[in-house]
């Protein structure tokens, strides 16, 4: 995939970016956007989503000396000190480091590798600010009555984001434009928000085909609203993530296969009122030298543009 020309166009404030794809034309209005993160209540435990029974998200206000970060007990300004599980608390975004061994010793200047074959952290992606990307919506199926695999076997309960539904939902788009892929799961309603996911409520997850199958059609960022691609106890196999990012199944070290500059989030929420379409994103992280943090995925609307149209 690869955009061939941007042109930017301001006009009463409003600005648009057309965006050459392959031999289709888009423009782009980045004031018509999406955030697809759920925002963090912090110090409110039934106010945030938990994955794994994991510590919920804190604040408390710095204290040093006579200094206090609270306006509220006489500080002259607020400075809260937070503690996070990317992964468990919220939607966030996570590299191959994820499932690999990795440094984190990361020489400070250095942000950006360009080794193909080494270990990424967050910070040393470089993601493009804009990609290609669908939104679909998918149905868990019943993983016993599919004829799709995952290690360790299916249990009779699991439900699956399975190959054939993501076949037939992106039937209608070329690879090209799959760079990244928003996965909203049916049904969808705003207690996804506050969910917490455990041994009592155990979400659906991808099977082995499925992920193949999009590594297939070239999706570099996978964006979903579960709390893993991966089922909540899986012997800690994690076979999805290995799947996905070509890490040999077992294995802890990328090979030459390895597909280092992938993400994958998760515990995001797509509002019913975006429609499964085609759009662009840009998935905003920090520039943190580890192996996942707090993201923030926004959609920018995108509307095809034939040559006439373009020449007005």
């Amino acid at each position: 995939m690869s955009i061939a020309n941007t042109k930017v166009n301001v006009k009463n404030s409003t600005i648009k970016i057309t965006i050459e794809l392959q031999n289709a034309s888009y423009q782009v209005n980045i004031a018509n956007s999406w955030s697809l993160a759920i925002p963090v209540n912090f110090n409110q435990p039934t106010q945030q989503p938990n994955h794994f029974s994991a510590n919920t998200a804190l604040a408390s206000p710095m204290q040093v000396g006579d200094f206090i970060g609270d306006t509220k007990q006489g500080g002259s300004c607020n400075v809260n000190e937070l503690t996070i599980n990317p992964h468990c608390n919220g939607t966030h975004t996570e590299s191959i480091a994820h499932i690999c061994d990795f440094s984190m010793n990361t020489h400070a200047v250095s942000n950006r590798i360009n080794n193909e074959t080494q270990v990424k952290t967050l910070a040393e992606l470089n993601l493009p600010a804009l990609m290609p990307c669908a939104v679909i919506s998918l149905t868990p199926e019943l993983a016993i009555e599919s004829k799709e695999n995952y290690s360790p076997d299916f249990s009779k309960h699991d439900v699956i984001i399975s190959k054939s539904a993501l076949k037939k939902a992106l039937v209608d788009y070329h690879n090209e434009q799959l760079q990244a892929l928003v996965i909203r799961s049916l049904p969808n309603n705003s207690s996804k928000k506050q969910q917490a996911y455990n041994s009592e409520n155990q979400p659906a997850f991808f099977s082995r085909e499925a992920i193949l199958y999009l590594n297939e059609r070239g999706v570099e960022h996978l964006i979903v609203d579960l709390p893993s691609i991966d089922r909540l106890h899986d012997e800690g196999l994690m076979t999805c993530h290995h799947l996905f990012w070509q890490v040999n199944e077992g294995s802890q070290q990328v090979n030459e296969n390895s597909l280092v500059n992938k993400t994958i989030t998760e515990i995001a929420f797509i509002d019913n009122e975006i429609p499964d379409d085609f759009y662009f994103i840009n998935i905003q992280t920090p520039a943190f030298h580890n192996d996942a943090a707090p993201s923030r995925p926004v959609l920018f609307s995108a509307k095809e543009f034939n040559a006439k149209e373009m020449s007005k």
